[in-house]
C-alpha cells in the first residue's frame, strides 16, 4: 500500500537548519509530483513546497522562499525538505503529499524555539 513517512523534525533555535526526509513507497514514486505541506497549531494547513516528478520547476511560499529547498531522489524514493534560517513562525507539523494522488505521511514535529 502507498506509505510516506517524514522524518528529521526535532526542536532547533531560531536562525538554525533542518533537513526532513520523506521515504515513499507504494507507488510510482518518480511518476508523481510531490508537496511539503505544514500546519502550525491553530492554523490551517498550508502548502510549503512543491517539486515536479523530474525534479523541476519547484514552487514555494511566499514566507519560505530563499530559506527552504525541496528536492527529490528518485532512486530512493525520497523528498527533502532543506530548511535554513529558520523563525519560530516556522513551527508546525511538517507533512509530505503525492500531488494527485492525495495520500499524506503522517507529518514531523519542527519546533523553532530559543
Amino acid at each position: 500500500q502507498v506509505q510516506l513517512a517524514e522524518s528529521g523534525g526535532g526542536l532547533v533555535q531560531p536562525g538554525g537548519s533542518l533537513r526532513l526526509s520523506c521515504a515513499a513507497s507504494g507507488f510510482s514514486f518518480r511518476s508523481y509530483d510531490m508537496r511539503w505541506y505544514r500546519q502550525a497549531p491553530g492554523k490551517e494547513r498550508e502548502l510549503v513546497a512543491h517539486i515536479t516528478s523530474v525534479g523541476n520547476p519547484t514552487i514555494y511560499a511566499d514566507s519560505v522562499k530563499g530559506r527552504f529547498t525541496i528536492s527529490r531522489d528518485n532512486a530512493k524514493r525520497t523528498v527533502y525538505l532543506q530548511m535554513n534560517s529558520l523563525k519560530p513562525e516556522d513551527t508546525a507539523v511538517y507533512y509530505c503529499m503525492i500531488a494527485s494522488l492525495g495520500y499524506w505521511g503522517q507529518g514531523t514535529l519542527v519546533t523553532v524555539s530559543p
